[in-house]
């Protein structure tokens, strides 16, 4: 038995809490949760029915906490786990599990399957059998704050052009604002007119707020692959930061597992409550909308739908919230089949859009996608996740469908009343500290050693 499986072993052990020992007990075996999972309905394939993702976890239960599964391995019955077992795995935990929940949700006797999924990565990566593209995005995250190497001076860059573009001002370490921005390195590099709707916004709400210079990436990578002392490590930055500050209200950007870590996983990860409170920007939005600070003209003329995101809308209730600010700028707004709390995923959440090894599956999977889209006709894509919004556009590019993708904090920001219109935002690639430019494909992953002739597409 090698090291690093008897570690990882010993973590899946521990994993192995009260709720998912109920869990483990409880399931039938029913096989609803296949139907639920778009991994399993665009392949057909049972090995992607979602309780079967879990069933190293479920062989350590049985073999270490059961007493039929005591019996058996003391009588040579059961074969015990092995490493290979958990290399064979890595394909179903990480290239063809999103995290979504969305099987959680049809399980008749409650079981939580994303919770599952989510602690067998903690042993998967413990035993080096995480994707080499999830650790690198990691150990980015860990050494220099950003899984995609974005540094302070990128963003430098972009608050410089966007204050010359609209004249407003972008405040970095403001103590005591009522609202700490966070943003993604995907919006930092490739949807930079996020910072530029927010800051508009919120000068017309009247509304203080500030970008921490030491913790401005929301992205946890620490929960992607599963590692609760990583994910707790990345976490600590944001909390010291806003503690800080002094401010009221930390803004989770539009990214799903940035929302997810943040809310709902940070308090239990750092083992105390926050002295702030967190909302994702769409709960924002909503508020000012209440509070009549958010005044917006006019409406889009083209045919608008809504991609729930689903740890915003599954795993976080941000539901209403989007659809009440579409009504403000909407005139044909349509909704998908099975819109809402049950929407399907784009196919790239849970750092399945940073790993290489699961493009092919992804880019099937995104079928489901196709299909919802294909019901409406002709529509312009809204969603609130920068990562969904890249994972949607390689996957209509695949299956060569033209429709537009757009975030809807910036839709908002296009028709708010009596605002400024602002150039066209950064071209990238933007420039890091001392390290000239980086280049990333529509995924978000660099491009590493291009040959000649070869660039990104467009």
């Amino acid at each position: 038995m090698s090291a690093s499986f008897e570690r990882g072993y010993n973590v899946l052990k521990e994993m192995i809490d009260a709720p998912i020992a109920s869990y483990l007990s409880s399931c039938v075996r029913c096989g609803m949760c296949a139907s639920a999972c778009l991994f399993f309905t665009e392949t057909g394939n049972p090995k992607y029915t979602p309780i079967h993702k879990i069933e190293p976890l479920r062989k350590v239960w049985r073999r270490e906490y059961t007493l039929i599964g005591k019996l058996a391995s003391w009588l040579g019955l059961a074969k015990p786990l092995t490493n290979e077992d958990l290399a064979n795995w890595q394909e179903l935990l990480y290239d063809s599990c999103t995290l979504c929940g969305r099987c959680s949700m049809v399980c008749p006797v409650g079981n939580d399957i994303a919770y599952m999924v989510r602690k067998s990565r903690e042993g998967m990566a413990i035993s080096g059998h995480a994707p080499a593209g999830v650790v690198a995005a990691t150990q980015r995250t860990i050494e220099i704050g950003s899984p995609m190497g974005v540094r302070l001076p990128a963003v430098k860059v972009q608050i410089k052009h966007l204050e010359q573009e609209t004249g407003l001002e972008v405040p970095l370490d403001k103590e005591g604002a009522e609202y700490m921005v966070l943003l993604s390195s995907m919006e930092i590099i490739n949807f930079p007119e996020y910072l530029s709707a927010i800051a508009r916004i919120f000068h017309q709400a009247g509304k203080s707020w500030t970008i921490c210079s030491e913790a401005f990436e929301a992205t946890n990578s620490g929960i992607q692959i599963g590692v609760g002392d990583l994910a707790r490590e990345i976490l600590m930055r944001i909390v010291d930061g806003a503690e800080k500050l002094k401010v009221r209200t930390v803004i989770s950007p539009e990214c799903g597992h940035a929302f997810t870590a943040l809310r709902w996983d940070g308090p239990n990860l750092i083992g105390r409550p926050y002295a702030f409170k967190v909302q994702h920007i769409l709960e924002v939005l909503d508020e000012l909308r209440i509070a009549g600070k958010l005044k917006t003209e006019g409406f889009e003329e083209a045919r608008l739908t809504y991609h729930d995101p689903c740890q915003i809308a599954r795993r976080g209730g941000v539901v209403e919230q989007p659809r009440n600010l579409l009504k403000m700028v909407a005139k044909d707004f349509v909704e998908m089949s099975d819109a809402g709390a049950m929407n399907w995923c784009c196919g790239g959440g849970g750092g399945v859009s940073a790993n290489t090894d699961a493009d092919e599956i992804r880019l099937k999977a995104f079928k489901r996608k196709k299909a919802q889209l294909d019901e409406l006709g002709p529509v312009t894509l809204v969603t609130a996740c920068a990562n969904c919004r890249i994972v949607m556009e390689e996957g209509l590019e695949q299956y060569q469908m033209d429709v537009p993708v757009v975030g809807l904090t910036e839709t908002i920001a296009a028709h708010l009343a009596l605002s400024p219109q602002i150039t066209p935002p950064l071209p990238n690639p933007l420039p890091l500290a001392g390290e000239g430019t980086i280049a990333l494909s529509p995924s978000g992953r660099e491009l590493a050693g291009e040959q000649p002739g070869e660039r990104e597409k467009p």
